[in-house]
């Protein structure tokens, strides 16, 4: 099963979004969901704090603005 990680933190509207395409790729694609919390690591929220929502699927990184249409390729090219 393809795992796809999201950066997000709290009060992330974007982020929300992106885990509902997420969810309705679901079927289409199965995937796990692992989401990561950045303002848990100095170094990611250095790293990520003005680009989240951030998604990693294998070798794929894309973010903010993520589009379904970019979700699903990333998880097309995943399998």
């Amino acid at each position: 099963m393809i795992t796809v990680i999201l950066y997000t933190k709290a009060g992330c509207g974007l982020c929300d979004e992106v885990k509902h395409s997420l969810n309705l790729l679901q079927t289409q694609s199965p995937h796990q969901l692992q989401e990561v919390d950045i303002t848990q690591d100095d170094a990611l929220f250095q790293k990520y704090r003005y680009t989240i929502p951030v998604v990693q699927v294998g070798k794929v990184e894309l973010a903010a603005p993520i589009t379904a249409v970019q979700l699903q390729h990333a998880l097309e090219t995943a399998v």
